[in-house]
This record gives C-alpha cells, sequence and structure tokens, in this order.
C-alpha cells in the first residue's frame, strides 16, 4: 500500500500559535465568549472566516461553538485558493493535514466518490501548497470534534453553471451521510469601515434569506464581496440540495472591531445552514412538463409505482415474491425504464433500461431494486430510509438517431451520445431540472460519457434522441 503523503501546515506559529497548548488554549478561549442560541432544526452547514485568529478567531467560534451540540465525525470543507489560478475544483487525496494538534484524516470514501467526476473535481497541486483558508478552519473542529474525516476542497474559477454541477455532485456524495460542510470565506476587504460593513451587509442578508441564487447575482454585480464567493455559493446550494431550508447569521465583524483601525478593514461572518422542519423545503420541482404521454392510465402507474415500491420493501425483507403479471396490456410491452429515487430532494439512486427486453412491469420491478440496492454511486438503501425516499419512474420511448442537434427538444426528448465503447445518457427532466440550453444538455451528456464537452459536435459521435412518460 502507498504511504500516505500528509499535507503539513503551512501556517502553525503565524495564523495561529504552533505549540498545541497554546493553540487549544485560545479557542476554548474564543469558544467560551462565543455566545450563541440553539438552534432548531438540523444543522447541515456552516459559514467561517479564514484570517487569522488574532483577527477573525472569536467570529469563527460562533460558528464553531455549535457543534458542541451538533457532533458529527465527517466534515467537508470548501476553500477559495488564493495562491494559483485554476478552473474548476481541487482535492487534496494524497494523505491527511497536519496541525499542531495532529494529523486530520481523509475521508477517503467521498474524496473518491467525488474524484470520480473527473470534470468537475481534480488536483492541482499548486492550489494546496500554500492555501490557509482550509487549514485555518481545521484545529476548531479538531477541538470540538475530536476525531473526524475529512474531504478538502478548493474551489478555482467557475461558471455558475459548474458551480450548481459541482453542488449536486457533493450533495449527492453525501447524501445520507452525517457530514458538515463549511464554506470558508472572509468577506469585503480594504475598504473604510461603514463603506465595509454596507457591502457586507449585502451578503448578510443573502445568507440569512438562505438565497444562493441572490447572492451569486449581488457578487457577480460587484455589489459585495467575499473572496470565498464560490466556495460560499456552491455550500449554500449543496445545503439546499441536502435539505436545509433557513440560513443564519451568528455573527459579523470586522477587522476594525479588533485592531481599532477603521480606515481599511475586512469584513468577517459566522453562520449556520439549517434544515428547519418548520418551514419546510421546496425540493426540485419542475417548473414545466417534461416527456411526452404515452397513453398510460392513471391507474396503471399507480400499479407500477406499487410494483416498484412492493420489490424495494420485499428487498429489505429477505423475500423473494415473484411479481405478478397484472391485466393490463400495456403494462405487459416491452419498454425501457428508469427509476429514479430521491431521499430530502437529493438523488438516492437511478437505474435503467434503455432498450425493452422484458414486459414493462418486470423492468420496472428490476431497476428499482437496482436504484435502491445497485447503484454504484450510493451504499444500498438502509430501510430507516424509506420514509423519506421518493420514487419516480420514466418509461421510455425507442432511441432514434438524429443527424441535426437542433432537432432536439429540451424538456421533451433525452439525449444519449455514443462514441466507440463511451456512451452517456441523461433523461428529459434532467435538462429542465438544471435549466440547461440545448448546447448544455449536448455537452453534460457528452460528459456524462466520459468525452470532451464538444464531443457531439464530432462526426464520429453518434446521437440519440427519445422521450419518456415520466410520473
Amino acid at each position: 500500500m502507498e504511504r500516505e503523503k500528509i499535507r503539513e501546515s503551512v501556517i502553525a506559529g503565524t495564523w495561529y500559535s504552533g505549540n498545541p497548548e497554546a493553540l487549544r488554549r485560545e479557542i476554548l478561549g474564543h469558544l467560551a465568549r462565543a455566545r450563541v442560541e440553539p438552534l432548531k432544526g438540523r444543522l447541515v452547514g456552516l459559514v467561517a472566516p479564514h484570517a487569522g485568529y488574532l483577527y477573525s478567531g472569536g467570529v469563527a467560534a460562533h460558528a464553531y461553538k455549535l457543534l458542541e451540540q451538533h457532533p458529527f465525525d465527517r466534515v467537508l470543507i470548501m476553500a477559495p485558493s488564493h495562491r494559483a489560478y485554476f478552473t474548476g475544483a481541487s482535492i487534496y487525496h494524497l494523505g491527511g493535514y497536519r496541525t499542531p494538534l495532529g494529523v486530520v484524516p481523509l475521508d477517503r470514501e467521498i474524496v473518491d466518490s467525488l474524484r470520480k467526476h473527473s470534470d468537475l473535481f481534480g488536483y492541482v497541486p499548486q492550489a494546496h501548497a500554500q492555501e490557509h483558508s482550509l487549514e485555518i478552519q481545521l484545529p476548531f473542529l479538531q477541538v470540538v470534534l475530536g476525531d473526524f474525516r475529512l474531504t478538502p476542497v478548493l474551489l478555482g474559477d467557475l461558471s455558475e453553471g459548474a458551480a450548481r454541477l459541482t453542488a449536486k455532485a457533493v450533495a449527492e456524495a453525501c447524501a445520507g451521510r452525517n457530514i458538515l460542510l463549511v464554506a470558508s470565506t472572509d468577506l469585503s476587504h480594504y475598504h473604510p469601515y461603514e463603506q465595509a460593513v454596507r457591502l457586507d451587509r449585502r451578503v448578510l442578508d443573502r445568507v440569512e434569506a438562505f438565497d444562493p441564487e441572490g447572492l451569486a447575482e449581488e457578487l457577480r454585480s460587484g455589489r459585495c464581496e467575499a473572496c470565498g464567493a464560490w466556495p460560499l455559493t456552491v455550500v449554500m446550494w449543496t445545503a439546499k440540495e441536502l435539505g436545509a431550508s433557513k440560513g443564519r447569521v451568528l455573527h459579523y465583524a470586522n477587522s476594525g472591531d479588533v485592531t481599532g483601525d477603521t480606515r481599511s478593514v475586512v469584513g468577517y461572518m459566522a453562520a449556520a445552514l439549517v434544515d428547519n422542519p418548520g418551514q419546510g423545503r421546496e425540493v426540485n420541482r419542475r417548473h414545466q412538463p417534461v416527456g411526452v404521454d404515452l397513453g398510460l392510465s392513471q391507474e396503471e402507474k399507480e400499479t407500477l409505482r406499487d410494483i416498484a415500491w412492493e420489490a424495494i420493501r420485499n428487498r429489505i425483507r429477505n423475500v423473494y415474491r415473484p411479481v405478478p403479471k397484472p391485466d393490463a396490456s400495456k403494462l405487459q410491452e416491452p419498454r425501457g425504464v428508469f427509476v429514479s429515487l430521491h431521499r430530502k430532494g437529493c438523488l438516492r439512486g437511478c437505474i435503467g433500461l434503455i432498450e425493452g427486453r422484458e414486459p414493462l412491469y418486470q423492468a420496472v420491478a428490476q431497476m428499482a431494486v437496482q436504484a435502491a440496492f445497485g447503484d454504484p454511486r450510493f451504499p444500498p438503501l438502509q430501510p430507516d430510509e424509506l420514509d423519506d425516499l421518493d420514487l419516480e419512474i420514466s418509461v421510455l420511448t425507442p432511441l432514434q438517431r438524429i443527424h441535426d442537434p437542433s432537432e432536439i427538444v429540451v424538456g421533451v426528448h433525452g439525449v444519449m451520445v455514443r462514441r466507440g465503447h463511451r456512451s452517456g445518457l441523461l433523461l428529459p427532466q434532467v435538462a429542465v431540472e438544471h435549466g440547461w440550453s440545448r448546447e448544455e444538455l449536448l455537452e453534460w451528456t457528452c460528459r456524462k460519457a466520459g468525452l470532451p464537452p464538444d464531443a457531439w459536435k464530432d462526426p464520429r459521435t453518434e446521437i440519440f434522441v427519445f422521450s419518456a412518460d415520466v410520473f
């Protein structure tokens, strides 16, 4: 087994004390002074600053104070890259992170899961070499949580589309697991005190409103600032995917409050992202119909859904029962079909057959079991997850090869691309859920096939369309 390459501390003795006892005392002192009201709901994520502890430790303590009542054994931190320019996300996967308080081991399951999305997550060595924004969070976590596993993610330059996809990939990897999200960000930089407060207020308001879309627009327009703009926005989108419905600003201050120099300050915020059961949550709902009507009656659709649920429950109970043959002739026709499972609004499994090789009712039962227990992206479904599960069936029309991509109608067509032994498929509802254009749908189908995003323009790439009755 290859020996791990521990990422050594690059800020011990400068940004925080290099002496373990002194560092622990400093953190405990900040935590003792922090006053935070208990949360109502499940803690999903935190936002914390990343300046030296002298300047922002007191603010960060308001975020980490919450962990005294909300324990986690796994943490995913998203932080900005200050010294290296790159696009996308970079994960340090070689070994754990060392601080004066010890080594924080990697969460290999999540790290490896995310790195499979090679179009979104890579490794940029120079980004991690001297970066402080992620490491600065670790001693607080070590003091409050004790032992935990880490997924360290640095974000470079992103488009909004890539940021949303990054959030979805992280949410899928974290779904059903006790993982804390942490966004590392400072706010405005080097403005006079009053101007900084005005700028920072815009960020605080968007976090408090739990409005990542509005925050992204405010940041893009320059009406506010955050040096961890993408980590903050992506973590908010990820938290939303994982069930969060409320943001709560815990504390705000800037460097002028510490040093007394108000001529040029840096802003700091501590915040929590919470699944607040009193508010409910708007799950990803399509705002336009998708697919086509294949003539299945409502009764026939309910029969298929009952078959899918019964197949999943039987598998959990380790009971084998043959699927009873329904009376309806349409359910006996061979059809391609996908079964998608969501838990608390997040994908929990999706498996399907592209072409119909057996009766539809049998295919639905088989794909339901595979989605629940055989999707390699997720662990097998557990009995205590059943009550939170949503099930969606997509009955497919036959594949049809096209030569003119302009024939694709977003919301009606799903797409499959194929070149050589590589192929990728996206259902009709996916483009609508993401708000993609026709070109974006083609690009992401190519990515799913492991091809370059523009591979659909290559004459060697075959493009197929299909539709689906989705219910």
